[in-house]
């Protein structure tokens, strides 16, 4: 059952299953909880308390908020965290792993761990033009239908066998109100806060890429300098047949990693 945490502006859907450790499961920009319908359920069954939030503006979450960056949602997934008892292992995708490496610096007793899957933890060096096209294309008008044609790219090698049903359901989020001005809002979302913390980042740390993920030339190479920027240990796990989402398109792989990790860091807590 869908809950609501309150917070300055709105509220926050997540839901909860299970019981155990707290592990809280963190999606990007453009994408809903139910981003980890494949791999939360094997979180469950493997003795964890888990926990799916959509970000402000985004599924179930309201879009009357004032902010829709990195800090302001690093604020709520801090609330969580405190309302459901934490410390929690964070699974962040996307912007969701640059939320929770801010969160790690801010708040090293509320984070006993990372799990960092496609992470942008910092902004890239695009020429001013670029960033003014994307910013034209992620205008409120035409941001939703953009956005919508965009994502299967990001899906590059293995497709779930539900992801028409969850693209659909993506696109439809996107039209409820005001979620496209929200949604659009959040593409001007910096990452420049996260890069300048990271060294402060002391919980150690699993980096997740896809080998297909388009959003770098050379995933590998972003994974490593990902893993060498944390302050803590960090391992790199490199998704073979997966573009941006290897939690949805690569369960198989990432979750008896995620298991075997949490157990190493939840006996050492």
């Amino acid at each position: 059952m869908t809950q609501h945490l309150d917070r300055p502006g709105g509220r926050i859907a997540f839901d909860v299953e299970g019981e155990g450790p707290l592990v809280v499961c963190v999606p990007g920009m453009g994408d809903l909880r139910q981003g980890y319908r494949h791999l939360a359920p094997g979180l469950v069954a493997g003795g964890y308390r888990v926990a799916t939030v959509d970000l402000r503006g985004h599924g179930d979450s309201d879009a009357t908020f004032p902010a829709y960056d990195v800090p302001a949602s690093v604020d709520d997934l801090r609330a969580l965290i405190g309302t459901l008892g934490g410390p929690a292992v964070v699974v962040g995708t996307s912007m969701g792993a640059s939320v929770a490496a801010l969160l790690a610096a801010e708040s090293p007793d509320a984070v006993g761990g990372l799990v960092l899957a496609g992470p942008f933890l910092r902004d890239g060096d695009a020429p001013a033009w670029q960033r003014a096209l994307l910013r034209l294309a992620t205008a409120r008008p035409w941001a939703a239908a953009v956005w919508r044609a965009w994502l299967p790219r990001l899906y590059a090698g293995h497709v779930p066998a539900d992801q028409d049903g969850y693209l659909a359901s993506v696109g439809a989020a996107l039209r409820r109100p005001g979620r496209a001005a929200a949604f659009s809002r959040t593409t001007r979302a910096s990452h420049a806060a996260t890069e300048a913390r990271l060294g402060d980042v002391r919980a150690p740390a699993l980096v997740v890429v896809g080998a297909r993920d388009p959003d770098w030339p050379d995933p590998a190479a972003e994974a490593a300098w990902a893993a060498s920027a944390l302050g803590g240990e960090a391992e790199v796990l490199l998704v073979e047949d997966a573009g941006h989402y290897p939690a949805a398109q690569r369960p198989d792989v990432l979750l008896p990693a995620v298991l075997e990790r949490l157990g190493r860091w939840t006996a050492r807590a």
